[in-house]
């Protein structure tokens, strides 16, 4: 049903020389400045470039995106790393084959009188849910810290502009959240604890991912994406100007020093080529078989797939962006 209605909401927009070919939706799971990555494919139009009738679809929450996914509603998604390892522990085939962000892109966020570190002890931290990169983050800054998770409160608060309220409302202490909510919550006067990508820990925060039996049967196709992912990660990367425009698009933000904050916390930051951090996918791994793994363990080696890369890059293909 999903397909049905992305196929029918698509046709009114694309035009009549692509109504033959297959088409290619790629999911992302939100409104945050790091799925750019995304929304480039289509704003800047690379889709159209590498000759793959392809379109972009929100699908908030990485499970409903991993479930498009294996249903068949969509051929890929981009998640992040967590949600992978959780649903291949149940037995899905899901197949990393690219990344564009390995780093944490949350800050923390506090009420004003806490200004340091320490003095999160015996606080509520708010997260979106237990066992994802909202949870992941937190309990790498503890680690870094030396704060013992323990020592503090970390609850389910909801999404992020629900936890900059009870934040505002001082019913949290603290909360991580990413541009442009941090730009927001700077305005109503709350603290910037920690840019927590400053961290030594990486994450895999932004995978691109598709079925193995996808992958199998439909190389060409997916190797076509990834030009189009790469090459619109690079012009992001590379041209602050088309950065600022698909942000602004996108997150219907008028106000110009948000949108400029925004890419300048994320911009030079994305991954180029499109490469997925192998320590920080085994951190990654470790957290999650930790808590939902029931013993069951899972080796990333299986999971990421990055052939298409080496391939592009044995091509000379990233190097022809550069020029």
């Amino acid at each position: 049903m999903l397909r049905k209605l992305l196929l029918a909401g698509a046709m009114f927009f694309t035009p009549l020389s692509l109504f033959a070919q297959e088409r290619h939706f790629v999911s992302y799971g939100g409104t945050a400045g790091f799925q750019a990555t995304v929304w480039g494919m289509k704003d800047l139009r690379t889709f159209d470039k590498y000759g793959l009738n392809g379109d972009v679809v929100l699908v908030g929450g990485s499970a409903r995106q991993i479930q498009g996914v294996l249903g068949g509603s969509t051929e890929f998604a981009q998640v992040d790393i967590t949600a992978v390892v959780s649903a291949n522990l149940k037995g899905a085939d899901l197949v990393v084959v690219g990344g564009t962000f390995n780093r944490i892109p949350f800050s923390m966020v506090t009420q004003p009188e806490i200004r340091e570190a320490n003095q999160l002890k015996g606080k509520k931290i708010g997260v979106v849910n237990f066992g994802g990169a909202n949870e992941y983050s937190v309990l790498a800054a503890l680690n870094e810290w030396g704060i013992a998770p323990a020592a503090v409160t970390i609850m389910p608060a909801g999404g992020a502009a629900t936890r900059l309220t009870a934040l505002s409302a001082k019913a949290l202490d603290a909360t991580v959240l990413s541009p442009p909510e941090t730009i927001k919550a700077e305005k109503l006067g709350l603290r910037i604890l920690l840019h927590l990508s400053e961290l030594r820990t990486s994450f895999p925060m932004n995978v691109v991912i598709v079925r193995r039996a996808y992958l199998e049967k439909n190389r060409d196709a997916v190797k076509r994406f990834m030009k189009a992912h790469s090459d619109a990660v690079y012009q992001l990367k590379h041209n602050k100007k088309k950065g600022m425009e698909v942000l602004q698009k996108r997150l219907q933000q008028k106000e110009r020093d948000v949108i400029e904050a925004t890419y300048d916390y994320y911009g030079p930051k994305f991954e180029f080529p499109p490469r997925v951090s192998r320590e920080g996918a085994a951190a990654t791994a470790k957290f999650v078989m930790d808590r939902v793994g029931g013993g069951k363990a899972i080796d990333m080696s299986k999971i990421i797939d990055e052939s298409i890369v080496d391939e592009l890059e044995k091509e000379g293909f990233f190097k022809t962006l550069a020029k």
